[in-house]
């Protein structure tokens, strides 16, 4: 009798199988997605030689984002977007179909981005990836030469299925369609990771709270002050602006962005400007208080503007005129309503030179603005804040409230409002490592 044929064991030497088991091994674990974004792509790169893969996300109701890539420069990372059935990637997501290319950038349907170089791997490869109910995003991969075969085609689709299932425990929020629960401010929330536009690079993690200015109080008695105090206190201001003002236009220019810093010019401009700065010590001086006395120099430049021919420039300079009291009165007699706790992630709606003036001194370790942060002046000054940032963050008041807990991750694009422990534990591992590279 003939011995039984043994089975086959295939045991490790094949490049392409031991990289497809450590890629199941790696994404049947629970993960932070922003580990899922650096590795999914690193990992199948190996997998298929190639030079590029990109992992995009839909979002909103017609857009994908590049959220994870390997292959191009880090800064395309959530600012490379399409519409669903733009481009190839878009028609994989369209077509909830592969396609592939032996020469992309000479198809009718190739969608070109200048700051990528991405002609310089033509031989394109996109599968969808699904989701519950529909596209979760697109998995690309791409190289300078050879093609695509079925084998390639049917592996990837299937390692993008197997990305579906870690993005889905993401709970990635859409901002225009969820609803936020019940909850108080300062915690109580579930988890939630929002989108925006990574800004300045790097990841932080602090305590939200909302950017401010003085609280107004115009029906409250002024406490009793001594005017000699006072005055002191003003010029003092006064010289702690000049000399900040002048180090961060000094500071632009090192980071060669001083075109794009002109407008601290009309600060420098309205701190040399004897005549204002007389004109508050001669209400000081007159007993209304430094925070009455700004604010009527503020208002009386305010209503010379608007007397004259609407004039840009001089709106403006009134707006300027307003935003500099206000950092004045915090920085004369600090105004505790209106102080921001220590190592926080600010939110807001857009960046002031007040904030570089005033909100800078508590040491935000993050930023997160609005779609309406999206300026020149904004995008100028989150430069000059240096900390990680992000823009165009949909559905940010909707979902945070001062005192949650958030994770800014400024490398993707993405805001965690109360984080998991992996997605803590994933930052200090992060930390850790950039620290052992300086």
């Amino acid at each position: 009798m003939a011995d039984a044929s043994k089975p086959k064991v295939h045991g490790r030497g094949n490049a392409r199988l031991d990289g497809v088991l450590d890629f199941v091994a790696f994404a049947a674990k629970p993960m932070p997605l922003v580990t899922l974004l650096d590795e999914a792509p690193r990992r199948i790169a190996q997998i298929f030689g190639a030079d590029v893969c990109s992992l995009y996300l839909v979002e909103g109701e017609h857009e994908l984002v590049m959220r994870g890539n390997v292959g191009f420069s880090s800064s395309a990372i959530g600012q490379v977007r399409l519409q669903i059935g733009e481009g190839m990637t878009g028609e994989t997501v369209e077509y909830m179909r592969p396609v592939s290319s032996d020469d992309a950038p000479h198809d009718a349907s190739y969608k070109h981005f200048a700051d990528l170089g991405e002609e310089r791997f033509p031989i394109y490869l996109g599968v969808p990836i699904r989701g519950k109910t529909g596209a979760a995003g697109a998995l690309v991969v791409q190289r300078t030469k050879g093609t695509w075969g079925d084998a390639d085609v049917e592996l990837l689709t299937a390692l993008g299925a197997i990305i579906a299932a870690g993005i889905r425990h993401a709970e990635l929020i859409d901002a225009r369609r969820d609803k936020p629960v019940s909850r108080k401010a300062g915690g109580g929330t579930r988890k939630v990771t929002l989108t925006g536009r990574p800004f300045v690079g790097g990841r932080a993690l602090g305590a939200i709270a909302a950017l401010r200015r003085p609280a107004a109080r115009p029906n409250e008695p002024r406490p009793e002050t001594n005017v000699k105090d006072d005055r002191r206190l003003l010029r003092g201001a006064f010289d702690v602006a000049d000399k900040a003002i002048r180090g961060l236009a000094e500071r632009a220019r090192s980071m060669r962005i001083g075109d794009q810093a002109a407008f601290l010019s009309t600060y420098v401009e309205i701190l040399g400007d004897m005549r204002f700065r007389e004109r508050a010590d001669e209400l000081v001086a007159e007993g209304a208080g430094i925070p009455s006395a700004l604010s009527r120099v503020a208002r009386d430049v305010t209503r010379t503007a608007a007397s004259l021919t609407r004039d840009p420039f001089l709106e403006e300079r009134a707006r300027d005129v307003e935003d500099l009291c206000d950092a004045l009165v915090m920085l004369a007699a600090t105004d505790k309503r209106a102080e921001l706790p220590t190592k926080a992630v600010l939110v807001g709606d857009a960046l002031s030179v007040f904030d570089l003036l005033i909100s800078a001194r508590a040491h935000p370790v993050a930023v997160a603005l609005t779609d309406r942060g999206s300026g020149p002046r904004t995008r100028t000054l989150l430069r000059l804040f240096d900390v990680p940032a992000i823009v165009g963050v949909e559905g940010l008041f909707r979902w945070a409230s001062d005192g949650d807990v958030a994770l800014v991750d400024a490398d993707h694009g993405l805001l965690v409002i109360n984080p998991s422990k992996a997605e803590v534990s994933a930052l200090r591992e992060y930390k850790r490592g950039q620290e052992g590279l300086d």
